[in-house]
């Protein structure tokens, strides 16, 4: 008995269907009825932060951090659609991976995150 994984994310949105086809068609999240999704498996980080962190923006209290392969070939692929990439020498180490942060359509932090192998 115990907690084996997360379940689902559920956030409020001002145009639902809208911010699903945006997942669907830019990160393949959110197959299927009521946007279920088969995750591989993997690490995944539950860790609250400070509340006057400036990892991320102020006015939303979470961020997505999503986990990916071939960072370089989904940033071209995000870029080349005009979606805004953000990448910083800083937030990659050769122990936690390498990482790259995108926005949704309503302004939610996406962080997407190769691990180190």
């Amino acid at each position: 008995m115990g907690v084996t994984g997360i379940g689902g994310l559920f956030f409020r949105s001002r145009d639902p269907e809208a911010r699903s086809a945006w997942y669907r068609e830019h990160l393949g999240i959110g197959f299927g009825e009521h946007g279920i999704w088969k995750q591989d498996a993997g690490v995944t980080v539950f860790a609250p932060f400070a509340s006057d962190t400036d990892y991320f923006a102020a006015d939303q209290s979470f961020m997505l951090n999503l986990r990916v392969t071939e960072l370089d070939a989904l940033v071209s692929m995000l870029e080349a659609s005009g979606i805004v990439v953000e990448r910083r020498p800083e937030w990659d180490s050769a122990d936690s991976g390498r990482f790259a942060r995108i926005h949704d359509p309503e302004g939610l932090a996406i962080e997407l995150w190769e691990p180190a192998d």
